[in-house]
Protein backbone atom coordinates (compact mmCIF):
# COMPACT_ATOMS: atom_id res chain seq x y z
CA UNK A 1 0.00 0.00 0.00
CA UNK A 2 1.87 3.47 -1.14
CA UNK A 3 1.43 6.62 0.97
CA UNK A 4 1.18 9.97 -0.02
CA UNK A 5 3.58 12.49 0.77
CA UNK A 6 2.56 15.18 2.61
CA UNK A 7 1.96 18.33 1.24
CA UNK A 8 2.88 21.81 3.24
CA UNK A 9 1.86 25.47 2.09
CA UNK A 10 3.59 28.59 3.90
CA UNK A 11 1.97 31.44 2.60
CA UNK A 12 3.95 34.96 2.75
CA UNK A 13 3.16 37.72 3.62
CA UNK A 14 4.09 40.49 1.49
CA UNK A 15 6.34 40.10 -2.03
CA UNK A 16 9.16 42.11 -0.16
CA UNK A 17 9.58 39.65 2.16
CA UNK A 18 9.44 37.14 -0.45
CA UNK A 19 12.09 38.51 -2.04
CA UNK A 20 14.25 38.56 0.68
CA UNK A 21 13.28 35.04 1.45
CA UNK A 22 14.11 33.09 -1.83
CA UNK A 23 17.62 35.49 -1.85
CA UNK A 24 19.09 37.05 -4.83
CA UNK A 25 18.70 34.73 -8.14
CA UNK A 26 17.06 32.18 -5.81
CA UNK A 27 19.83 31.81 -4.01
CA UNK A 28 18.52 30.61 -0.55
CA UNK A 29 15.75 28.65 -2.21
CA UNK A 30 18.36 26.13 -3.76
CA UNK A 31 20.59 26.00 -0.63
CA UNK A 32 16.93 24.73 0.93
CA UNK A 33 16.58 22.54 -1.84
CA UNK A 34 19.59 20.88 -1.37
CA UNK A 35 19.46 20.49 2.01
CA UNK A 36 16.26 18.77 1.48
CA UNK A 37 16.56 16.65 -1.56
CA UNK A 38 13.44 14.29 -0.95
CA UNK A 39 11.06 17.62 -0.57
CA UNK A 40 10.29 18.79 -3.62
CA UNK A 41 9.46 22.84 -3.30
CA UNK A 42 7.17 24.88 -5.45
CA UNK A 43 7.01 28.79 -5.23
CA UNK A 44 3.82 31.13 -6.67
CA UNK A 45 3.27 34.74 -6.26
CA UNK A 46 3.17 34.31 -2.35
CA UNK A 47 3.42 31.00 -1.71
CA UNK A 48 5.66 28.30 -1.13
CA UNK A 49 4.39 24.35 -1.15
CA UNK A 50 6.27 21.87 -0.33
CA UNK A 51 5.94 17.95 -0.90
CA UNK A 52 7.85 15.38 0.41
CA UNK A 53 8.31 12.98 3.36
CA UNK A 54 10.33 16.13 4.99
CA UNK A 55 7.73 18.51 3.82
CA UNK A 56 6.53 19.80 7.74
CA UNK A 57 10.43 20.38 8.42
CA UNK A 58 10.78 22.18 5.16
CA UNK A 59 7.76 24.45 5.69
CA UNK A 60 8.28 25.26 9.49
CA UNK A 61 11.81 26.58 8.00
CA UNK A 62 10.23 29.05 5.95
CA UNK A 63 7.62 29.83 8.50
CA UNK A 64 10.53 30.23 10.50
CA UNK A 65 12.75 32.63 8.11
CA UNK A 66 9.88 34.90 7.59
CA UNK A 67 9.83 35.26 11.67
CA UNK A 68 13.45 36.53 11.10
CA UNK A 69 12.54 39.05 8.51
CA UNK A 70 9.86 40.33 10.74
CA UNK A 71 11.89 40.76 13.79
CA UNK A 72 14.54 42.40 10.98
CA UNK A 73 17.31 40.10 11.02
CA UNK A 74 18.77 40.24 7.03
CA UNK A 75 19.33 36.78 5.89
CA UNK A 76 22.77 35.52 4.27
CA UNK A 77 24.39 31.87 3.59
CA UNK A 78 25.16 31.95 6.99
CA UNK A 79 21.27 32.62 8.69
CA UNK A 80 20.48 30.19 6.14
CA UNK A 81 22.93 27.18 7.20
CA UNK A 82 22.11 27.84 10.60
CA UNK A 83 18.70 27.66 10.76
CA UNK A 84 18.78 24.52 8.51
CA UNK A 85 20.62 23.02 11.58
CA UNK A 86 18.35 24.08 14.17
CA UNK A 87 15.04 23.24 12.32
CA UNK A 88 16.75 19.52 11.90
CA UNK A 89 17.10 19.27 15.22
CA UNK A 90 13.77 20.81 16.41
CA UNK A 91 14.98 23.98 17.44
CA UNK A 92 13.52 27.63 16.71
CA UNK A 93 15.68 29.54 14.77
CA UNK A 94 13.54 32.42 15.44
CA UNK A 95 13.54 32.20 19.09
CA UNK A 96 17.68 32.10 19.67
CA UNK A 97 18.59 34.51 16.35
CA UNK A 98 16.39 37.00 17.62
CA UNK A 99 17.51 37.31 21.09
CA UNK A 100 19.56 40.87 21.44
CA UNK A 101 22.25 41.20 23.92
CA UNK A 102 23.58 44.55 23.21
CA UNK A 103 24.47 47.08 20.42
CA UNK A 104 27.90 46.29 19.34
CA UNK A 105 30.76 48.63 18.33
CA UNK A 106 30.06 48.69 14.92
CA UNK A 107 26.27 49.22 15.49
CA UNK A 108 25.09 45.37 14.77
CA UNK A 109 23.40 43.85 17.23
CA UNK A 110 25.10 41.49 19.42
CA UNK A 111 23.24 37.73 19.75
CA UNK A 112 23.86 34.23 19.64
CA UNK A 113 23.87 32.64 16.72
CA UNK A 114 23.18 28.63 17.46
CA UNK A 115 20.72 26.80 19.81
CA UNK A 116 24.01 25.94 21.97
CA UNK A 117 25.14 29.75 22.22
CA UNK A 118 21.47 30.77 23.25
CA UNK A 119 22.13 28.04 25.91
CA UNK A 120 24.88 29.57 27.42
CA UNK A 121 23.99 33.06 27.25
CA UNK A 122 20.26 31.89 29.15
CA UNK A 123 22.26 30.16 31.77
CA UNK A 124 24.90 33.45 32.06
CA UNK A 125 21.22 35.23 33.15
CA UNK A 126 20.09 32.92 35.47
CA UNK A 127 23.30 31.50 37.45
CA UNK A 128 25.72 33.08 39.69
CA UNK A 129 28.41 31.07 37.93
CA UNK A 130 28.23 29.62 34.37
CA UNK A 131 31.05 27.69 32.96
CA UNK A 132 31.35 27.54 29.02
CA UNK A 133 33.10 24.68 27.70
CA UNK A 134 33.80 24.08 24.02
CA UNK A 135 36.14 24.16 21.13
CA UNK A 136 37.48 27.34 19.46
CA UNK A 137 35.26 29.61 17.09
CA UNK A 138 32.16 28.31 19.32
CA UNK A 139 31.96 32.21 20.98
CA UNK A 140 32.49 30.81 24.35
CA UNK A 141 34.48 34.37 25.24
CA UNK A 142 33.14 37.38 23.47
CA UNK A 143 29.58 35.98 24.41
CA UNK A 144 30.37 35.98 27.98
CA UNK A 145 32.39 40.09 27.31
CA UNK A 146 29.08 40.63 25.34
CA UNK A 147 26.88 39.51 28.90
CA UNK A 148 29.76 41.40 30.98
CA UNK A 149 29.23 44.79 28.92
CA UNK A 150 25.02 44.53 28.81
CA UNK A 151 25.42 44.31 32.81
CA UNK A 152 27.61 47.03 33.21
CA UNK A 153 25.49 49.56 30.88
CA UNK A 154 22.43 48.04 32.80
CA UNK A 155 23.97 48.87 36.30
CA UNK A 156 23.92 45.45 37.48
CA UNK A 157 27.12 45.28 38.56
CA UNK A 158 29.53 48.46 38.74
CA UNK A 159 32.94 47.10 37.24
CA UNK A 160 33.96 43.95 34.46
CA UNK A 161 36.65 41.76 35.50
CA UNK A 162 38.44 39.73 32.63
CA UNK A 163 41.36 37.65 33.46
CA UNK A 164 43.30 34.38 32.22
CA UNK A 165 45.88 32.26 33.13
CA UNK A 166 49.29 33.81 31.59
CA UNK A 167 49.96 29.84 30.25
CA UNK A 168 50.66 28.73 26.64
CA UNK A 169 52.08 25.96 24.41
CA UNK A 170 55.72 26.33 23.65
CA UNK A 171 56.37 30.36 25.27
CA UNK A 172 56.52 31.53 29.04
CA UNK A 173 56.53 35.26 30.02
CA UNK A 174 59.86 35.41 30.63
CA UNK A 175 60.76 35.10 27.06
CA UNK A 176 58.89 38.50 26.13
CA UNK A 177 60.42 41.68 26.15
CA UNK A 178 59.47 44.43 28.54
CA UNK A 179 57.98 44.58 32.01
CA UNK A 180 55.80 42.53 33.50
CA UNK A 181 52.66 44.47 32.27
CA UNK A 182 53.97 44.36 29.16
CA UNK A 183 55.12 40.51 28.88
CA UNK A 184 51.02 39.42 30.28
CA UNK A 185 49.79 41.64 27.34
CA UNK A 186 49.69 38.95 24.21
CA UNK A 187 48.25 36.32 27.17
CA UNK A 188 45.37 38.95 27.64
CA UNK A 189 44.82 40.26 24.11
CA UNK A 190 41.89 38.25 23.11
CA UNK A 191 40.08 39.80 25.77
CA UNK A 192 40.85 42.77 24.34
CA UNK A 193 39.45 42.33 21.45
CA UNK A 194 36.16 40.64 22.57
CA UNK A 195 35.77 43.85 24.62
CA UNK A 196 36.83 46.12 21.58
CA UNK A 197 34.38 44.34 19.55
CA UNK A 198 31.61 45.75 22.20
CA UNK A 199 32.70 49.04 22.84
CA UNK A 200 34.20 51.40 21.19
CA UNK A 201 37.96 51.54 21.73
CA UNK A 202 38.50 54.94 22.93
CA UNK A 203 35.43 54.45 25.41
CA UNK A 204 36.97 50.93 26.11
CA UNK A 205 40.39 52.85 27.24
CA UNK A 206 38.90 55.47 29.38
CA UNK A 207 37.02 52.41 31.61
CA UNK A 208 40.19 50.91 31.94
CA UNK A 209 41.82 53.83 33.04
CA UNK A 210 39.02 54.77 35.47
CA UNK A 211 39.05 50.69 36.33
CA UNK A 212 35.70 50.11 35.76
CA UNK A 213 37.39 47.25 33.46
CA UNK A 214 39.99 45.29 34.33
CA UNK A 215 42.16 43.01 32.54
CA UNK A 216 44.41 41.33 34.66
CA UNK A 217 46.66 37.78 34.41
CA UNK A 218 44.96 35.48 37.27
CA UNK A 219 47.75 35.63 39.82
CA UNK A 220 46.57 39.19 40.42
CA UNK A 221 42.97 37.84 41.71
CA UNK A 222 44.82 36.34 44.88
CA UNK A 223 43.73 37.46 48.04
CA UNK A 224 40.80 39.92 47.18
CA UNK A 225 37.04 39.26 47.18
CA UNK A 226 35.35 40.88 44.26
CA UNK A 227 31.89 42.57 44.51
CA UNK A 228 28.92 43.93 42.20
CA UNK A 229 31.23 42.66 39.39
CA UNK A 230 31.12 40.63 36.49
CA UNK A 231 34.25 38.27 36.23
CA UNK A 232 35.15 36.63 33.15
CA UNK A 233 37.76 33.65 33.62
CA UNK A 234 39.11 32.80 30.26
CA UNK A 235 40.96 29.61 28.92
CA UNK A 236 40.44 27.92 32.11
CA UNK A 237 41.54 24.61 31.39
CA UNK A 238 44.91 26.09 31.75
CA UNK A 239 44.54 26.90 35.54
CA UNK A 240 45.60 24.12 38.30
CA UNK A 241 42.93 22.53 40.49
CA UNK A 242 44.32 24.88 43.17
CA UNK A 243 44.16 28.27 40.95
CA UNK A 244 40.75 27.11 40.27
CA UNK A 245 39.62 27.02 43.27
CA UNK A 246 41.24 29.98 44.68
CA UNK A 247 39.60 32.13 41.88
CA UNK A 248 35.85 30.66 42.39
CA UNK A 249 36.25 32.19 46.47
CA UNK A 250 37.29 35.39 45.26
CA UNK A 251 33.97 36.08 44.42
CA UNK A 252 31.39 38.75 46.81
CA UNK A 253 28.14 39.81 46.83
CA UNK A 254 26.24 41.08 43.91
CA UNK A 255 28.65 39.49 41.41
CA UNK A 256 28.41 37.30 38.35
CA UNK A 257 30.96 35.22 36.66
CA UNK A 258 31.35 33.48 33.33
CA UNK A 259 34.63 30.56 33.47
CA UNK A 260 35.71 29.47 29.67
CA UNK A 261 37.51 26.79 28.78
CA UNK A 262 38.04 24.20 25.80
CA UNK A 263 39.53 20.83 27.29
CA UNK A 264 40.62 19.80 24.33
CA UNK A 265 43.69 22.13 24.83
CA UNK A 266 45.33 21.73 28.02
CA UNK A 267 49.01 23.42 28.27
CA UNK A 268 49.69 23.95 32.04
CA UNK A 269 52.33 21.45 33.28
CA UNK A 270 51.44 17.89 33.88
CA UNK A 271 47.88 17.96 32.81
CA UNK A 272 46.52 19.10 35.82
CA UNK A 273 43.68 21.67 34.78
CA UNK A 274 41.57 23.13 37.20
CA UNK A 275 38.40 22.76 34.79
CA UNK A 276 38.76 18.69 33.92
CA UNK A 277 36.50 17.17 36.35
CA UNK A 278 34.54 20.19 38.01
CA UNK A 279 31.10 19.74 37.13
CA UNK A 280 31.53 16.13 39.77
CA UNK A 281 32.81 18.46 42.04
CA UNK A 282 30.17 21.69 41.62
CA UNK A 283 27.38 20.15 39.79
CA UNK A 284 25.07 19.71 42.54
CA UNK A 285 25.39 23.75 44.06
CA UNK A 286 22.45 25.81 42.95
CA UNK A 287 22.85 28.71 40.48
CA UNK A 288 25.48 27.13 39.33
CA UNK A 289 25.40 25.89 35.36
CA UNK A 290 27.24 23.83 33.10
CA UNK A 291 27.34 24.52 29.09
CA UNK A 292 29.18 22.82 26.74
CA UNK A 293 29.56 24.37 23.26
CA UNK A 294 30.41 21.30 20.53
CA UNK A 295 31.28 21.66 16.40
CA UNK A 296 27.91 22.53 15.87
CA UNK A 297 28.40 25.69 17.24
CA UNK A 298 31.33 27.35 15.74
CA UNK A 299 30.45 30.55 13.98
CA UNK A 300 33.88 31.28 11.97
CA UNK A 301 34.49 29.69 9.20
CA UNK A 302 33.14 26.57 7.98
CA UNK A 303 36.61 24.88 8.01
CA UNK A 304 37.40 25.50 11.60
CA UNK A 305 34.06 23.46 12.07
CA UNK A 306 34.94 21.18 9.74
CA UNK A 307 38.52 21.16 11.66
CA UNK A 308 36.77 20.53 14.93
CA UNK A 309 34.26 17.94 14.02
CA UNK A 310 37.73 16.08 12.78
CA UNK A 311 39.12 16.08 15.82
CA UNK A 312 35.69 15.29 17.66
CA UNK A 313 35.54 12.24 15.71
CA UNK A 314 39.56 11.54 15.86
CA UNK A 315 38.59 11.54 20.24
CA UNK A 316 36.07 9.24 19.91
CA UNK A 317 38.25 7.09 17.97
CA UNK A 318 41.55 6.54 20.04
CA UNK A 319 38.82 6.51 23.25
CA UNK A 320 37.30 3.08 21.46
CA UNK A 321 40.81 1.99 20.17
CA UNK A 322 42.25 2.19 23.70
CA UNK A 323 38.72 0.46 25.54
CA UNK A 324 39.45 -2.33 23.21
CA UNK A 325 42.91 -2.60 24.10
CA UNK A 326 42.21 -2.50 28.20
CA UNK A 327 39.18 -5.22 27.87
CA UNK A 328 41.94 -7.53 25.50
CA UNK A 329 44.49 -7.53 28.23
Amino acid sequence: MSTVAPTVTVVVPGTHLMAELLGPRDEYLRRVEESFPDVAVTVRGNEITCNGPRSHQVGRLFEELVLLLQSGERLDQSVMDRSIVMVRAEQRPSSVLTDDILKGARGRMVRPKTAGQKRYVDAIRENTITFGIGPAGTGKSWLAVAMAVQALHARQVQRIVLTRPAVEAGERLGFLPGDLMAKIDPYLRPLYDALYDMVDPEAAMKLIERQTIEVAPLAFMRGRTLNNSFIILDEAQNTTPEQMKMFLTRIGFGSKVVVTGDVSQIDVPDGRSGLVGLEKKLGSIDSLGFVYLDGSDVVRHRIVADIVAAYERATVADAKRASTRKSSS
